[in-house]
């Protein structure tokens, strides 16, 4: 009875529609509008230079999202982008959201920008309060890839590029951390064993307790016969 969902599900899996991605671009500028860095993303590896954003810099992702057989526009159940610090092993999820026609754009900046400028279908981050999906950053590019995950289509994982973003400020330190150190340890200081007397003086005081019981006794004796 097994055997037919299995088959049904291993048809169903074959026949899954393929997604891929049209114009998949990243674009770098300052805080003036000019352009630091425009690149197309390849599909099939990671751009080779890095990707750098600086304080007062945008940096704008954009592609679409489309079935590889006839390029119409998917919005996928599930779309994600993963921040990666291979040094740290840190990582964060951020969702990105796809209109119905499969456009999507994600965007951080270093400083605060009207809302206004960014369209129905985009995300804006800033950077001077970093999405909570950005993990702790440090002087390790983090790795960016696109992860599409949808019931009807082909899972698609996609390696975008290396992203050289500021190092994350240390935690301010709060004014009761030091009651949550560890205290120094505990050390017991014990008084040596004492000495026992030697054995010759032991027994004579032994003798000396002993002695008035062993005269009542002799006395007693004395008496009974």
């Amino acid at each position: 009875m097994l055997f037919f969902p299995i088959v049904a599900l291993v048809i169903a899996s074959a026949q899954a529609a393929i997604l891929t991605l049209e114009t998949p671009k990243v674009v770098v500028t300052s805080a003036t509008g000019s352009q630091l860095q425009s690149e197309q993303i390849s599909l099939t590896q990671p751009l080779s230079t890095p990707v750098k954003i600086s304080k007062g810099d945008k940096l704008k992702l954009t592609f679409q999202i489309v079935e590889k057989d006839d390029g119409k526009g998917v919005q996928p159940h599930q779309t994600f982008l993963r921040f990666y610090d291979a040094k740290s092993g840190e990582e964060g999820i951020q969702p990105v959201r796809v209109t119905n026609g499969g456009k999507a754009k994600f965007e951080l900046v270093r400083q605060i920008i009207s809302l206004s400028r960014v369209s129905n279908y985009g995300q804006l981050q800033d950077m001077a309060k970093p999405p909570v999906s950005l993990p702790p950053t440090s002087d390790e590019p983090l790795k960016v890839t696109l992860l599409i995950g949808s019931p009807v289509h082909s899972p698609l994982k996609i390696e975008f590029f290396d992203l050289v973003v500021p190092a994350s400020q240390a935690l301010p330190v709060h004014p009761e951390e030091p009651n949550f150190h560890p205290l120094p340890e505990i050390r017991h200081t014990f008084r040596p064993d004492q000495k026992m007397p030697p054995r010759p003086i032991s027994a004579i005081f032994s003798a000396v307790v002993a002695a008035p019981w062993a005269i009542l006794l002799a006395l007693v004796s004395v008496d009974t016969t």
